[in-house]
């Protein structure tokens, strides 16, 4: 089913018989991995256990490919999910939410399926799954997906310290800078010193120190840098674009400068 969606899909896209062949690839790679989920999940049930640790991130690079980020999503997004010890409906609907305006139709059941399985386990193999990502992804958008993962915490209105925890520990596998970490955690969990936060510095730095964090700020979140992912991705980046132009605001009001 997969290989006509996204042969079909890519050749509507891109225009291209090459894109098409591509698109068609990874479609059959995934219904190949939705045949060996169901005969992973069938002996399971035979043997009367669960998926163990190995065996989930079998299933994360079984399904995992450059031009396939869900699995990467549902993995990263059942470790924030579970951080508090307990999964909220609210947090399920942003999830689904997310899913569906990102993936459209190729979003569906299994994928929830998937999601499942990790909340389900005892614990989730992040460093080896990380670790992948780091191959796979631009810093740019890793840094989009702790967007993402903050907005799964704050989906009940607020931000645990657990919740908090688990991201950072991601972000920190993820090789992402602590100060950018603080910049996006600012955005959904703010202070009275949040706006400089934002700017990755101290309420201590100068006018021209002010200046110069947000000139980097803007050229290296600029949504451009996400052009290349789907709609939700790059609405986050608008979000941080325009956090890190309301958070400059704000200091030069307060401090009374141009």
């Amino acid at each position: 089913m997969y290989k006509w969606i996204f042969g079909v899909g890519a050749y509507v896209l891109f225009k291209s018989f090459f894109a098409a062949i591509i698109g068609f690839i990874v479609g059959s790679t995934i219904d190949n991995y939705y045949r060996i989920i169901e005969q992973m999940r069938r002996q399971a049930q035979a043997e009367g256990r669960t998926f163990t640790n190995e065996e989930l991130f079998q299933l994360y690079q079984q399904r995992s490919s450059n031009s396939d980020v869900q699995t990467i999503l549902m993995a990263l997004s059942a470790a924030v999910m579970k951080a508090d010890g307990k999964v909220l409906k609210a947090e399920l609907d942003y999830v689904k939410a997310f899913f569906s305006q990102q993936f459209g139709n190729s979003f569906n059941q299994a994928h929830l399926q998937v999601l499942k399985k990790f909340l389900d386990s005892n614990s989730i193999p992040l460093e080896e799954i990380c670790r992948d990502i780091r191959t796979r992804m631009q810093p740019e958008i890793r840094i989009q997906l702790i967007h993402y993962l903050f907005g799964i915490a704050k989906a009940d209105g607020s931000v645990s310290e657990s919740e908090i925890n688990v991201i950072r520990r991601i972000s920190d596998l993820l090789g992402i800078d602590p100060v950018e970490f603080n910049s996006v955690k600012n955005m959904f969990y703010r202070d009275v010193h949040s706006d400089y936060k934002i700017l990755g510095i101290e309420s201590t730095a100068t006018d021209d120190e002010i200046k110069k964090a947000y000139r980097q700020m803007a050229i290296k979140f600029h949504p451009d840098k996400v052009a290349s992912m789907g709609e939700d991705f790059q609405k986050g980046a608008k979000e941080k674009f325009q956090q890190i132009q309301d958070s400059y605001e704000a200091i030069k009001k307060s401090r009374g400068f141009k």
